[in-house]
């Protein structure tokens, strides 16, 4: 008997490496939409007269979102972006000079500020 037991017991085993453990899926759940909410600051010295920004994916820069208004410095503006994703900026002060930031994810940016060396997101 205990021979019995002990080949099935053996078989038992030898079998069990045959047995496939049953197949984990992963299931991807969509984050939820993000706030594309954002706002630019002004934390430079000198007025900011264009300001342009654009999904990275698109050419051009589109229309000067300002319009007729300016950017003094102190001063901030919001936005809320029309898609999630990468997007670029560009500003071109009163002086004619001009600074860009590019791939910016708004989901993760709702700031940027203008400096008077450049732009940066946070």
């Amino acid at each position: 008997m205990n021979r019995r037991i002990g080949a099935l017991g053996a078989a038992a085993l030898a079998l069990s490496g045959c047995v496939q453990e049953p197949q984990r899926s992963v299931v991807v759940v969509p984050s939820q939409s993000c706030n594309t909410a954002f706002r630019v600051v002004n934390a430079s010295s000198r007025t900011v007269e264009r300001l342009y920004f654009s999904h990275s994916s698109m050419n051009g820069w589109g229309n000067d979102q300002l319009g007729s208004s300016v950017l003094l410095p102190g001063r901030q503006v919001s936005y809320r972006a029309a898609n999630t994703g990468n997007y670029d900026f560009r500003v071109i002060w009163n002086n004619g000079q001009a600074a860009e930031l590019r791939r910016i994810n708004v989901c993760v940016a709702s700031r940027i500020t203008v400096t008077n060396s450049g732009l940066r997101a946070n």
